[in-house]
């Protein structure tokens, strides 16, 4: 005889809000202190004391590398970072109004194409995987950047950092240290948090068994949302509307009364401040003052006192990114292109941690559809 099991003691809320649907040891979020940790770091001292790459290493491996073991990862991720000629071409074939979301969604799916050991799931071989769509992805988003504009790709260079090589590619040269620090920071601070949704969508992904090219591209689909990764972007259109400090107080007061959806403040997790945000407004207020273009941290902080004393909501992580990237000279829709770059790091640790001990996912659905019924005669209908 079959077991009756209620399935309503196990009802969760909606959205999954406050559901624990797994372990990891890769980071943790203590909201009752507003502190996030990657491997039992503070994410704070890590962006003020590491590289990324540091940093990308930690979140990998468990540990901080020595100089033998940094020497030997920038080392691989150097040689990870030119794309292949047929990859080149398919970029150059991108529709130009595309957004860039949909660049890197196309070349990391396409680097799957072209990796033959896709069935391979152990971890050596998914680590060296994460490392060549962690390597690939700087340079998918750049020429992807270059095609759109009708510029020419411009290759990687082997003797500049990731964070430097980046600007490079773009731009064609490297700014200053300032700017590179900031960006650097930004990428350490997006790069892991836990299972927020384009994680978990990874994680799902990893748990039918399929590959992990799959799973980054199912992530970077669930991170091109707004109320997601693209909420960088909308934090900056929201900037511009304002367009004067003198504004903004009463710009939010409205946004407040008319019940508009203000991108870059709340969080599902934190409740009293996002830890990241000190850190890198820090960087955006300093990007602002070594430019001469205070304006945008001027708005900022009008609209994120106006809310905190109206509605005690904190601002996110996007809040003061937003900014920072279009002070460095990026424009708004590559904001969340460059969230991917970061945040490969954290989904493939994740789907690496899912491969190893895995169950796949497979929630239930609460049905609100008619009850069962019938089909009638064609000529009783």
């Amino acid at each position: 005889m079959t077991e009756f099991v209620d399935y309503e003691k196990f009802k969760a809320k909606k959205g999954l809000e406050g559901i624990i649907a797994g372990e990891s040891a890769v980071s943790k979020v203590f909201p009752d202190i507003n502190a996030l940790v990657y491997r039992g770091y503070p994410v704070q001292d890590l962006a003020e004391n590491c590289s990324f790459e540091e940093v990308a290493y930690l979140i990998w491996h468990g540990e901080l590398p020595n100089k033998a073991q940094l020497k030997e990862f920038e080392a691989q991720e150097r040689e990870y970072r030119p794309l292949s000629k047929d990859l080149i071409e398919v970029i150059k074939k991108f529709p130009k109004g595309a957004h860039p979301m949909d660049y890197i969604r196309t070349g990391v799916s396409f680097l799957g194409m072209e990796d033959k050991r896709i069935w391979e799931t152990d971890t050596k071989t998914n680590l060296d995987k994460s490392m060549k769509v962690f390597a690939a992805a700087p340079t998918i988003v750049a020429a992807a950047y270059r095609h759109q504009k009708g510029l020419e790709i411009i290759a990687p260079k082997k003797e500049l950092n990731y964070c430097e090589n980046f600007f490079h590619m773009c731009f064609g040269k490297v700014p200053p240290k300032e700017v590179v620090k900031a960006f650097d920071v930004s990428m350490t601070l997006y790069a892991e948090h836990g299972f927020n949704a384009s994680t978990f969508t990874g994680r799902v992904i990893t748990s039918t068994m399929s590959d992990l090219y799959s799973a980054v591209t199912g992530a970077i689909g669930s991170l091109k949302g707004p109320l997601h990764g693209g909420a960088n972007e909308q934090v900056m259109h929201v900037l511009q509307e304002v367009g004067e400090p003198e504004k903004a107080r009463e710009w939010m007061l409205n946004a407040i009364k008319t019940k508009r959806k203000v991108m870059g403040f709340g969080h599902r997790v934190y409740k009293r401040g996002d830890s990241r945000v000190p850190t890198m407004k820090k960087y955006a207020a300093g990007l602002g003052k070594f430019k001469g273009e205070e304006k945008w941290q001027q708005i900022s902080d009008i609209l994120e006192r106006t809310m905190i004393d109206e509605k005690n909501i904190h601002p996110n992580l996007d809040f003061p990114s937003g900014p920072a990237y279009y002070l460095m000279g990026f424009d708004i829709d590559m904001f969340t292109p460059i969230f991917v770059m970061s945040r490969i790091t954290g989904w493939t640790a994740h789907i690496i941690e899912q491969a190893n001990d895995n169950r796949i996912f497979r929630p239930l659905s609460d049905y609100t559809g008619k009850l069962e019924r019938h089909v009638s005669p064609i000529e009783k209908r």
